[in-house]
């Protein structure tokens, strides 16, 4: 696997050891052991591994992201679960490839404005071969940048709704 065009961004440690002790909802996380594999892990950007401990924690990503440009995302600010390492862990693989590209799977490409505000989107179904989903990511992101008032790219499951990873410009 190479690394990708754009780059994932995890979660940055900073805000997991924020999120560890009072998510954005204000919760405190009771980390638990997962015995099947494979909750997708937001700190490293992989798929959780039978028995490790993990959290399910509330995480705003747009607001975090606002608070450190100085943006005001108003209304398109929300806050969702998401699962991570209930302690500290090795953190992403920048030559891993995109995260969470299974085949078949439908991936949102959600746009943001500089300030915050949903620039539009896409939605894409991954092919089924491995390389084919890695490549067909790296496209829609790179069709994403294409609006030049494009920053940030939230990718999300379909299914879910649930935030996976963001991409900022390069």
């Amino acid at each position: 696997m190479t690394t990708p065009t754009y780059q994932p961004s995890p979660i940055a440690p900073p805000v997991l050891r924020e999120l560890r002790d009072h998510d954005d909802a204000g919760v405190v996380p009771r980390p638990y052991t997962y015995d099947p594999a494979g909750a997708p892990l937001r700190c490293c950007l992989r798929r959780s591994r039978a028995d490790e401990r993990i959290s399910l924690v509330s995480y705003a990503p747009l607001r975090r992201w606002a608070v450190e440009v100085g943006a005001d995302p108003g209304a398109y600010d929300e806050t969702g679960p998401v699962f991570v390492h209930a302690g500290p862990c090795g953190g992403a693989d920048p030559a891993s490839g995109h995260p969470f590209a299974e085949t078949g799977a439908l991936r949102a490409f959600r746009r943001y404005d500089a300030e915050g505000h949903i620039a539009g989107g896409a939605m894409v179904r991954l092919p089924d071969d491995p390389a084919g989903a890695q490549a067909a990511v790296d496209q829609a992101l790179r069709a994403a940048f294409t609006f030049p008032d494009v920053v940030l790219v939230h990718v999300r499951a379909v299914e879910y709704g649930c935030f996976l990873y963001e991409v900022r410009r390069p």
